[in-house]
């Protein structure tokens, strides 16, 4: 690390400590920017910094990040040095976007969509969060923006809302939109059977025209390849009470003709998609049979299940998202199942940014030297 960098750890964008005042804490921060960038990005909705983990694993410096969530703000800052601002809806946080950066990052929210359709582009986004990004491009102007959301977004309202959404980036402010595609983190080397919505535009004034999402790697993955190495501790295995529950629930549901209820994967297998509520981490239970101490840890009915049965730790989850092993998690388990669970696959993130930079020829992808 080069001692003369300009790193500094900021809040909302103020300085709080120069490097070389305090080297140990810039080295307790495990991720920086590299310095000098060959690009810079906002990170909008952040929550806790898949996108900026892609794209500075490609030489890009985020000179902005906006996160609402107060907890996904603390697992933030203490991974890259830097608090987000907060609302994103509010003119103050806006008018904190600096000018002239290359790419704008953000999984938007799809909420409040009920009028999408109804009448046409930017006026039916307004009262959406879709319409700050929107309103971000337009004041921002730039040269690329990689926007992703959950699959549902193609049929939600009957497909009016990714119709309007389109026809805001296209027809109201200009760019040049490839069709949005279906990317699966499967395909980029994580075992987690993950399906979201990337969506990729470019400003006219790129000339850019034409954009391919990127192959498949065909890299073959398991969750043993992701498997905690060490014994689990007892708090993640399964109540004998809970995990008859659990059965009696698939059961009625198996017998309605239903394919609700747990899930195990086998070591050989891929997970299910990770998600926030629900059945989430039920249906990526997994059998570990390492555990020797069934004493119970926490306040449960019944007894530690003797099958083995469990569910994935915070860590296998940040592994199934593509987050390495030295990024901090500060939080209680609860809350890092839902940072985890909304984040972005950053492997499939950071194939596709890569194809954006090669298009606009930016840094190690220039051709035009």
């Amino acid at each position: 690390m080069n001692s003369t960098s300009p790193k500094v750890l900021k809040a909302h964008g103020e300085l709080v400590v120069n490097k070389e005042e305090n080297l140990s804490l810039f080295e307790s921060i495990p991720f920086y920017p590299e310095y000098p960038s060959k690009f810079k990005f906002i990170d909008l909705f952040a929550g806790i910094g898949g996108f900026r983990l892609a794209l500075q694993n490609l030489g890009g410096e985020c000179v902005f990040s906006s996160e609402i969530d107060l907890y996904a703000q603390k697992t933030y800052s203490v991974n890259f040095g830097e608090t987000p601002y907060g609302d994103i809806t509010l003119e103050s946080t806006k008018n904190a976007i600096p000018d002239h950066f290359d790419i704008l990052c953000g999984g938007f929210p799809c909420q409040a969509f009920s009028i999408a359709g109804k009448r046409s582009g930017f006026e039916d986004t307004r009262g959406t969060l879709f319409f700050d990004v929107a309103d971000i491009i337009k004041r921002k102007q730039p040269k690329a923006f990689f926007l992703e959301n959950v699959k549902g977004l193609i049929s939600h309202d009957k497909g009016n809302t990714l119709k309007t959404i389109l026809k805001t980036l296209r027809d109201d402010l200009g760019y040049y939109v490839a069709e949005p595609q279906i990317i699966n983190a499967k395909d980029f080397g994580v075992p987690q059977n993950r399906e979201r919505i990337f969506i990729v535009g470019f400003h006219k004034d790129t000339g850019i025209q034409n954009f391919s999402y990127p192959q498949p790697l065909n890299k073959k993955t398991c969750f043993a390849d992701i498997k905690e190495t060490q014994v689990v501790p007892t708090k993640y295995y399964l109540s004998t009470q809970y995990l008859d529950t659990l059965e009696k629930h698939k059961a009625r549901h198996e017998n309605k003709g239903n394919g609700f209820g747990y899930a195990i994967i086998p070591d050989h297998a891929i997970a299910n998609a990770i998600v926030v509520g629900g059945m989430g981490r039920e249906r990526n239970l997994v059998i570990d049979h390492r555990i020797t101490d069934f004493t119970p840890t926490t306040r449960i009915k019944g007894e530690v299940n003797r099958k083995g049965i469990r569910k994935m730790t915070p860590r296998e989850w940040a592994r199934l998202q593509g987050f390495p092993d030295h990024f901090k998690i500060v939080v209680s388990d609860a809350s890092a199942y839902k940072q985890f669970g909304n984040s972005v696959a950053i492997p499939a993130i950071q194939a596709t940014a890569k194809e954006i930079l090669k298009a606009l020829k930016i840094g190690e992808y220039d051709y035009s030297k």
